[in-house]
């Protein structure tokens, strides 16, 4: 392990956010061999969502920045140009820690300004990915918002969640809870290209299966369809078939976006493997982030249809309330959140434009 204390001025140690006390730690066993963790005590924990955000939640909580899910598809990648880290390997590899969110959270839980909004976890990057598996974040978190009725909901691809299953499934069974996994098909082959650092599709059905069978329902959110390489009929009745079965209570298809940061990556990453495939991702995304509507409309009807025939829906639109009465923290806003497990039970948003 090689530590250095980061100075004041260093730009990585990003002052702005975390102040000046960051340690920065590379770990050489082989299950974090490659990744530096940058340790910080951040200064505020509960994020507002920017008012212009198309999310129904307004506060979000996330213990990590970057992501050793390494998914090149990933919106989040953007948020690691706001430390001056790098967007590509870097946003794999470069994982900031807030190694005091728990006992931070417990204190803005307390204050008299905060009056018991819900909390998105997992909205920018996965709470369960690797790091949690060294730091234990998160069942601090989950205490802290138990212990004060607040309702909060998880999206992850993260197996590391069945940790944590009686912690959910106690705050689950006493108050407003959500939990959705994130889940974009079941070809393995893809899987191992596009998502490498995450557990496998039928892993993550093991969490859907299993929660559920402890009481908690969970939905899952099918992010992202990606287009001419995950979206064929076939290849969304197989995933539509495997969440079923697993016991999902809903599911909800959002197509890939490519906001910038994730656009660039993602299209290198098609150049290497699938050349072919770009003068067609052009035309689909020449016009922005997003799938044209008619691309959205088609996806979201079949995987509805297929829903339906399985016996499962969509998930609800969470009502989600939008107060401002928090001053929650400044931290560089999330604005790349988009994906979220929303309010009322395991529920996430439908992003389909129409």
């Amino acid at each position: 392990m090689r530590w250095n204390n980061l100075s004041d001025d260093d730009r990585n140690a990003a002052p702005g956010l975390f102040g000046t006390d960051v340690v920065t730690r590379t770990v050489d066993t082989p299950e974090f061999r490659g990744i530096t963790f940058h340790e910080v005590r951040a200064r505020s924990l509960v994020n507002r969502v920017p008012g212009a955000s198309r999310m129904p939640f307004e506060w979000t909580v996330n213990p990590y920045r970057g992501c050793s899910h390494a998914c090149v598809y990933c919106f989040a990648r953007r948020t690691h140009a706001y430390l001056d880290l790098d967007t590509g390997t870097g946003f794999d590899s470069q994982i900031v820690v807030k190694v005091n969110a728990p006992e931070l959270l417990r204190k803005e839980l307390a204050t008299g300004r905060w009056h018991g909004q819900h909390i998105a976890m997992g909205t920018n990057v996965d709470c369960y990915q690797r790091a949690e598996g060294r730091y234990r974040l998160m069942p601090g978190i989950i205490d802290a918002l138990t212990e004060h009725g607040n309702p909060f909901s998880i999206l992850t691809k993260g197996t590391l969640v069945l940790r944590d299953a009686e912690a959910i499934a106690r705050a689950a069974h006493a108050g407003d809870v959500g939990v959705s996994v994130s889940l974009g098909f079941v070809d393995e082959r893809l899987w191992r290209t596009v998502e490498p650092g995450t557990p496998s599709p039928m892993r993550r059905l093991d969490v859907v299966r299993t929660l559920t069978g402890m009481g908690v329902p969970v939905g899952v959110l099918m992010a992202p369809v990606v287009p001419f390489l995950g979206d064929a009929p076939d290849q969304l009745r197989e995933t539509v078939r495997a969440i079923a079965a697993a016991g999902a209570v809903s599911v909800t298809p959002l197509a890939l976006h490519l906001r910038p940061g994730a656009r660039e990556w993602f299209l290198q990453w098609l150049d290497d493997h699938h050349p072919e495939l770009l003068p067609s991702y052009h035309g689909l995304y020449g016009d922005g982030a997003y799938a044209p509507r008619w691309y959205q409309r088609r996806v979201t009807g079949q995987v509805h249809e297929l829903a339906a025939e399985y016996g499962i829906g969509p998930l609800p639109r969470p009502g989600a309330h939008r107060s401002r009465r928090f001053r929650g923290s400044r931290e560089t806003p999330d604005r790349s959140a988009g994906q979220a497990a929303g309010q009322n039970g395991p529920t996430a948003i439908q992003l389909t434009l129409l």
